[in-house]
């Protein structure tokens, strides 16, 4: 059952995704996440406390979080059950995918790019990554907008997906509670560099199966629609994955990288400071245009389309030997 409601979940969102009207009225489970998370911080990340406390603290605050998300999706999958309840738990859990939001997201950036030349494109990109825009060249938003895409294809829609799968809606609230206190307080700022260790940490563990997933499933569309080499991507990722500062990202980007022919991760500025990383895929990193933002749009489709097909070939045949 859990993987016909990742089936359906993905089905739902790819379709219909999560109406403007419905966030502005009631917010969106990430929101609420969000606002959870930072009473947690509020409370249990005391600057006056030692370091080892607030780490404490962050490990009490990720426990906390997990276990509201994990208990509440438990109650709700339980409450609704089989049949109609299922089709309606499929609904609820389709609101922490984002198939659709990504694609939108990343394709305003190539529209932006093609209709309003540079400026559009940098205040585009600037929606979805958090480094530095403004100086930022046609070719470093293309990259940016293509390294979103394919980390957000792994930690948004695939992960999710998969601890949907594995678990049902508890898997996937407690998976997306953990991602969402990753991106408030797993950064190494004075103020989370503690207490955000146990969600940045833990963060990192949930996404390792969707990661190297998404990496092969980038690999499996790039031969499935031609949109560039397989083997190169393969041989991107056998090499350069490893080498990323995220034990995760790198996973994805270099299936990206090497499926399109491009140079992606590198050295980036993020609040005026220039972090190192290592460059994934051999191509220049000057090359990259809005034309590789469509083509890797391409392989995202499809990537997220073998997916879908694949849970739904597994839902069947659990379904005809159950």
């Amino acid at each position: 059952m859990s993987i016909l409601l990742a089936f359906l979940s993905l089905t739902i969102e790819l379709a219909f995704g999560y109406p403007d009207r419905l966030f502005r009225a009631i917010g969106h489970p990430v929101t609420w996440m969000g606002r959870l998370i930072g009473s947690l911080d509020g409370t249990l990340n005391r600057e006056e406390w030692t370091k080892q406390s607030r780490r404490a603290g962050g490990v009490a605050a990720l426990i906390i979080l997990i276990a509201i998300a994990g208990i509440t999706g438990w109650a709700i999958q339980s409450l609704l059950g089989a049949g109609v309840g299922l089709a309606v738990t499929a609904v609820l859990a389709s609101t922490l995918l984002a198939q659709r939001s990504l694609r939108i997201h990343v394709e305003a950036v190539a529209h932006a790019l093609e209709t309003e030349g540079l400026d559009g494109g940098r205040r585009a990109v600037s929606q979805i990554v958090g480094r530095d825009t403004a100086a930022l060249d046609e070719a470093g938003v293309s990259r940016a907008a293509i390294e979103s895409l394919a980390e957000n294809f792994s930690d948004g829609v695939v992960a999710p997906a998969f601890w949907l799968a594995v678990i049902g809606l508890p898997g996937a609230l407690a998976y997306k509670a953990v991602n969402t206190a990753d991106s408030m307080i797993g950064h190494r700022t004075p103020r989370h560099e503690a207490f955000g260790w146990a969600a940045a940490c833990f963060d990192d563990l949930v996404n390792l199966p969707a990661s190297r997933l998404s990496a092969l499933l980038i690999l499996i569309a790039a031969h499935l629609t031609g949109e560039g080499s397989p083997a190169k991507a393969w041989r991107t990722v056998s090499r350069d994955a490893g080498r990323h500062r995220s034990p995760n990202a790198g996973w994805p980007e270099a299936a990206m990288a090497g499926a399109l022919g491009l140079a992606l991760a590198g050295p980036r500025n993020y609040g005026g400071v220039l972090v190192q990383d290592a460059t994934m895929g051999e191509g220049g990193r000057h090359e990259a245009t809005a034309a590789d933002i469509r083509r890797a749009l391409r392989l995202y489709r499809a990537a997220d389309a073998v997916l879908i097909t694949l849970l739904g070939v597994l839902a069947g045949l659990f379904m005809l030997h159950g």
